[in-house]
């Protein structure tokens, strides 16, 4: 289970980074940062905060909303034509950097979930699994996540058959028969390679 052990060990105010929806062939990458608040922090609150993909999406939700009582958070976002023009890594470092600029404080420290650092307003550690290290980087895995399924789910309105409100855009059977059926939206990833073979059939 994650802890404050990291955050701890460094000191003064710390800030855990990560993103949601890098593989999806639809939609934003949204990144998270999240400052918890010690002092405020309940036991039961710590001991729900897990990586975000071992909880159901009703744990998620109400712990991202209980993270609004004890925590600053910050989102940032990268759109699809962003990943295009800039590769998927490059867009999930802009959508950190905006994540950690929304907290409005600078940070005496970043943990970043993975093996890369994006080019951050502060100083920056990269954790490997530090969603399931580090309870900030848990925290922020969550409320990415939670921020970007409500995003897919308000463009599952605009643009129904896709199934988005249920698999997030990622590529599902139900999404690939979509895609056969409807074609593509604006907010398909045409650098994917199951998109461009849409684009262009061999």
């Amino acid at each position: 289970m994650p802890d404050l052990a990291l955050e701890r060990a460094a000191g003064g105010i710390v800030c855990g980074v990560d993103e949601a929806g890098r593989g999806p062939l639809a939609g934003p990458v949204v990144a998270a940062a999240v400052v918890i608040d010690v002092a405020c922090l309940s036991a039961a609150l710590a001991s729900a905060i897990d990586d975000s993909k071992k909880l159901s999406p009703a744990q998620r939700a109400d712990i991202a909303a209980a993270l609004l009582g004890c925590a600053r958070i910050g989102i940032g976002a990268a759109c699809t034509n962003e990943i295009h023009d800039h590769n998927i890594l490059q867009a999930t470092f802009r959508a950190m950097r905006r994540a950690v600029t929304a907290l409005r404080l600078t940070p005496d420290l970043a943990l970043v979930d993975g093996n890369c650092l994006p080019p951050l307003p502060c100083p920056a550690q990269a954790v490997i699994g530090g969603d399931g290290l580090s309870l900030s980087i848990a925290a922020a895995s969550i409320v990415a996540k939670v921020t970007r399924d409500r995003a897919m789910a308000r463009l599952a309105v605009r643009y129904p058959g896709y199934g988005w409100e249920r698999n997030a855009g990622y590529g599902t059977p139900e999404h690939h028969a979509a895609l056969a059926a409807l074609g593509l939206t604006p907010h398909h990833r045409r650098s994917y390679a199951p998109i461009r073979k849409i684009l262009s059939p061999a």
